[in-house]
């Protein structure tokens, strides 16, 4: 499958839980193309499926059937060996609950892909060092995660997401547990992923940050109820979450 230029397609997409009566489809008979350099929000009310999308998306679970495509390569007949090296080498993951490596630094969590992917270690530390100073926080690479504060932590984790520059970034409530002030940080760089032509799918509750996508697709009960095009990025974060004007 090579329709347009689409970095994510999938076709028929279904995860389903438990059998007979307790059967639930959490995604149910899902068509998406997500095209290489757009930002893509997905939203809706807890348990529609959102999540479990994603997690399809990025191979982090497999269909019950249905087809999932990552660039081009059927990602739901891969092997997990194989799906493992597709992960590090094309999907970046953001969490709502950041997932860093307590017991490593800012700086040594987001080389930590890179390593895995078999970077040297010389060039995984430039890598980071850039994708920190990038973020704001090259004074804390080696500070640990518990002396960062959430909006810190939470843009290690997006550093870390895009280590091994990833065709697509994957954020699964990135904002949700983030204060007022971190939001507004985490929402300018998602603005700049935007920009510069990077691939994004996020999860959210939250319309702030749907307002700095370009499409946005709404779910209910595992499928699709609505797909709109935004303008996208409009430049008035501040607006957005009711901190200027």
């Amino acid at each position: 499958m090579n329709e347009c230029d689409a970095v994510l397609q999938v076709r028929g997409l279904c995860k389903e839980h438990g059998e007979g009566q307790g059967l639930v489809r959490a995604v149910d008979e899902v068509d998406l193309d997500v095209p290489a350099g757009q930002s893509l929000a997905v939203m809706g009310p807890s348990g529609c499926g959102k999540s479990t999308l994603l997690h399809l998306l990025g191979g982090l679970e497999r269909p019950t059937r249905g087809e999932a495509w990552v660039d081009g390569q059927r990602i739901d007949r891969l092997s997990e060996r194989a799906l493992a090296r597709l992960r590090r080498r094309s999907v970046g993951f953001v969490f709502q609950a950041f997932h860093l490596v307590e017991e490593l630094s800012a700086a040594e969590n987001v080389e930590l892909p890179a390593l895995l992917a078999g970077r040297s270690p010389r060039a995984a530390r430039r890598r980071a060092s850039a994708l920190l100073e990038q973020m704001g926080l090259g004074g804390r690479a080696r500070h640990l995660p518990w002396q960062l504060s959430g909006g810190q932590r939470q843009r290690v984790a997006i550093a870390r997401a895009m280590a091994n520059e990833p065709l697509v970034v994957l954020a699964d409530e990135p904002t949700g547990n983030l204060d007022t002030a971190a939001t507004l940080d985490v929402l300018r760089l998602f603005e700049d992923l935007r920009s510069a032509g990077q691939t994004l799918v996020i999860v959210t509750h939250d319309e702030r940050v749907a307002a700095t996508a370009d499409r946005l697709v709404s779910m209910r009960d595992g499928t699709f109820v609505d797909d709109t095009r935004l303008a996208g990025g409009t430049g008035r974060l501040g607006d957005l979450i009711g901190l200027g004007d």
